[in-house]
């Protein structure tokens, strides 16, 4: 099913008066090591990197770091940095199979650096090119997060294009009452060793690593001189090997009796958004917000208003909630829960070591669907680049520290299409268990539901099974919402913020991400939109509806800040279509074993049978 253009002449939504077109973004085999061998220098390899013209270039060096795999652990083991890639995949190409390497998820994991006490510690994603030559590390695994994967750029640079800092675990300025760090055990440290590529800015690059909170705007003070200041918006080109510490802003509130000018006089001298000029004159003066923003966008509150005359916002919001206890109602029969759960063991997280995370489910034998924006930055063509390593985690049901989970490593991408935005990943045939006390033999991949897929349902319930935010399988069971009903759901979501500045930028927010090509006539109106807290990570999830249909692939969001991450709506790409683009693919390709399996397995599934028989077209 071809996306549907927009059609000339047709009357534009109401929300479409301040957007305009976009395109839309998208919500671990080795040899076990012996007894500590004599260090012998090693066998220079040369290592490929990627030059800024996207071509290779040879670096003949090859260094090396050693690792204990514990802190009370008294032999060191060689790592060779042979290619580009993090500090934790250099440690897992040569350990992996060591009896006493870590088994925790790669969020837990510490790696300190250097022999002296507690002095300073790495990101698991810290690239290794950015070891010292000769340097010793120290593993270990902890029973709580320590940073999280947030997406980062895949490809690993050579030494230069790097500026590596640290940051020091006691805080500087206004910083007492604030948390800084994810998770209390980094302060049990001196110093969180960062990094960043040349360009970005400290902002960016605290963000990317992954453990620290979010400190909204701050300050670095340079330990050996605290009264100079680094700017949070300044790049990390010139903090290469310094120590700093983070020095947060005074409360804003503070001084507000002081403050005379008014906002409008703030805004007049500078032209700066309401937002600034709040931010400036650190007061909060709701009356005068408003008639800035009548001046600044005086077609805003009058449209918002015409979608909820006289109280109908209530209405609307009490009119949702009675639909939504009919969709809990519908999902709690016993069978229909009985369905949902044993198809919900074919669900696996999908990990990107290092780069980003999602939600993928079994299609069938060892193939698996998931979606292709979480591969982003790690293509080469066709295939993955050679250093990208990618796991399919099943069962994952409970927190740690259960680890009943099981996981298979991916082969190879099988088929992938950006405009449906989905991968079809073939696995290796046999699992693993991170729970080496139990069996882990003939680990097999679930079942497929290739035989569940069906045609994507104009109303009614759906129900999503994920991993959401990277975290334990999900579900959640939410409400279809028709193409011609999306304009007034995102009125509707808005409303709440239709006496604050905040309906501006929400504004902003959604329209940079391509909000209309969902609406009615969009590039994007076969898609099927919906309400969930499923956000990042549940990329790549099933969707069913009330029958047990699997008729969605979860795909993206609408998205903005407000105090924490929040959605207007999401969507789901059709099934079908993707299994038809995905059987074209296999006949334009010639691969008929894969074509012939999928026509075995189809034979009770009338809507597949059906797709199978189109044949592509003929270029002319």
């Amino acid at each position: 099913m071809a996306p549907k253009r927009l059609k000339v002449g047709h009357k534009q939504p109401d929300i479409r008066a301040f957007t305009v077109p976009r395109k839309s973004v998208p919500g671990t085999s080795c040899n076990t090591p012996g007894k500590q061998p004599e260090p012998q220098t090693p066998t220079c390899t040369p290592l490929r990197v990627k030059n800024e013209d996207g071509g290779d270039y040879v670096v003949s060096r090859l260094h090396h770091f050693t690792v204990k795999l514990s802190p009370s652990d008294q032999k060191e083991y060689y790592i060779d940095c042979d290619q580009p890639r993090t500090v934790l995949e250099a440690i897992k190409s040569t350990l992996s199979t060591h009896e006493k390497m870590p088994t925790c998820a790669d969020e837990n994991i510490i790696i300190q650096m250097g022999k002296e006490d507690r002095e300073s510690i790495l990101a698991t994603h810290f690239p290794c090119t950015c070891v010292p030559d000769g340097e010793s590390l120290i593993i270990s695994c902890k029973s709580e997060k320590v940073e999280v994967l947030e997406e980062r750029d895949a490809e690993v640079h050579p030494q230069d294009k790097y500026s590596v800092f640290y940051i020091d675990t006691v805080g500087g300025l206004n910083t007492k009452t604030k948390d800084l760090f994810r998770s209390k055990i980094s302060k049990q440290y001196k110093k969180l060793c960062v990094y960043g590529v040349k360009g970005i800015t400290v902002k960016e690059a605290l963000t990317r690593d992954g453990r620290f909170m979010s400190l909204g705007e701050f300050e670095l003070s340079d330990n050996e001189n605290p009264n100079l200041l680094t700017l949070c918006t300044q790049k990390v080109d010139n903090l290469h090997q310094k120590t700093f510490k983070i020095c947060l802003p005074l409360n804003k509130r503070q001084g507000i009796e002081k403050s005379t000018r008014s906002m409008s006089e703030v805004m007049s001298q500078s032209g700066k958004s309401v937002k600034r000029a709040m931010q400036e004159r650190g007061s909060i003066d709701i009356e005068e917000i408003h008639e800035l923003l009548r001046q600044q966008f005086p077609d805003l509150k009058r449209l918002m208003e015409c979608k909820f005359p006289e109280g109908s916002y209530q209405k609307q919001l009490n009119l949702r909630k009675e639909n939504f206890g009919k969709i809990q109602q519908a999902f709690s029969e016993v069978h229909r829960i009985k369905t949902l759960l044993e198809m919900g063991k074919s669900v696996c997280k999908v990990i990107v070591e290092n780069v980003r995370q999602g939600t993928g489910f079994v299609l069938f034998d060892n193939f698996i669907l998931t979606n292709a924006h979480l591969f982003k930055g790690c293509m080469k063509g066709n295939e993955l680049k050679g250093h990208i390593k990618v796991h399919a985690l099943f069962n994952y049901e409970k927190p740690e520290p259960d680890i009943s989970y099981f996981h298979f490593i991916v082969k190879s991408l099988i088929n992938f299409d950006t405009e449906l935005d989905y991968a079809v990943l073939e696995l290796e045939p046999e699992g693993q268990k991170l729970n080496k006390q139990k069996n882990t033999k003939n680990i097999k991949v679930p079942p497929g539901l290739l035989g569940k897929l069906g045609p994507k349902p104009e109303n009614g319930e759906a129900c999503i099974i994920g991993h959401p935010a990277g975290g334990v399988k999900k579900i959640d069971s939410t409400c279809i919402i028709e193409p011609e009903k999306r304009v007034q759901a995102v009125n509707d979501h808005l409303a709440r913020y239709l006496d604050t500045m905040m309906v501006v930028q929400i504004i902003n927010q959604i329209k940079d991400q391509g909000i209309e090509e969902i609406f009615m006539g969009g590039d994007k109106e076969d898609v099927s939109t919906y309400h969930t807290y499923m956000y990042h990570g549940a990329s790549g999830s099933p969707v069913f509806d009330a029958h047990g249909q699997l008729f969605g692939l979860h795909t993206a969001g609408f998205y903005y800040e407000f105090v924490e991450k929040n959605s207007v709506i999401e969507y789901a790409q059709p099934i079908l279509a993707i299994f038809e683009k995905f059987v074209l693919d296999l006949k334009t390709s010639g691969n008929i074993q894969i074509l012939d399996r999928v026509k075995e397995l189809v034979t009770d599934n009338e809507k597949l049978k059906e797709i199978l028989e189109v044949e592509p077209m003929e270029e002319e």
